[in-house]
């Protein structure tokens, strides 16, 4: 006579391995990916001409990136962490240097006043091919964080609050005296690897 060998209950694995299932769904964190926010231009009409903008060089503060993510700005080359600085240096261009931005004078009203700004400044943004996309997105960081801080500091200026808590049409004025302007080139090979 065969000798009966005792089986395993596995009427409630499936219960068990659909709650270990839910478990390291809600207890695993997930990665979450990279971006830039950034809102597109309405598209051009077909009917519409498109005409080449030509910029003054010294409106035009040129950042690149080379293959080994290293940063050439205006020419020289740069750390990232002082990108930030040298950024706000060009956009507001205190000292009216014949080599920065023109600047333009305009009344913005209470409680600005007369106001000197430079609106047809350009921040270039041209990297490689094979930059890395940290490398870019810390670029692209660094000049937002520009904007925002100028921003910020006028708030803090003239209205003594934070900009993000103040009305849309105060922020919609401080955005006219710092209009974030950046242009991004289509990435190119410079003579990488």
């Amino acid at each position: 006579m065969a000798k009966k060998i005792p089986q395993i209950n596995a009427s409630s694995m499936a219960d068990i391995s659909f709650l270990l299932l839910i478990f390291f769904l809600v207890t695993t964190s997930m990665d979450v990916n990279q971006g830039l926010a950034r809102r597109l231009p309405a598209p051009i009409p077909p009917d519409q001409k498109v005409e080449d903008t030509d910029i003054n060089k010294r409106n035009l503060f040129v950042v690149k990136i080379n293959w080994e993510n290293k940063l050439l700005v205006q020419g020289q080359e740069m750390d990232v962490r002082q990108l930030r600085a040298k950024a706000k240096e060009f956009i507001v261009n205190a000292n009216d240097d014949p080599n920065m931005p023109k600047l333009f004078e305009e009344d913005f009203g209470q409680p600005f006043g007369t106001l000197k700004y430079t609106k047809e400044h350009v921040i270039s943004v041209q990297n490689d091919a094979e930059t890395q996309y940290q490398a870019y997105l810390e670029v692209q960081n660094e000049l937002v964080a520009a904007y925002n801080e100028l921003r910020e500091e006028c708030a803090q200026k003239y209205f003594h609050t934070p900009y993000t808590e103040l009305d849309e049409e105060w922020q919609k004025k401080i955005q006219k005296i710092y209009p974030q302007k950046i242009s991004e080139a289509e990435p190119k090979n410079y003579g990488g690897k």
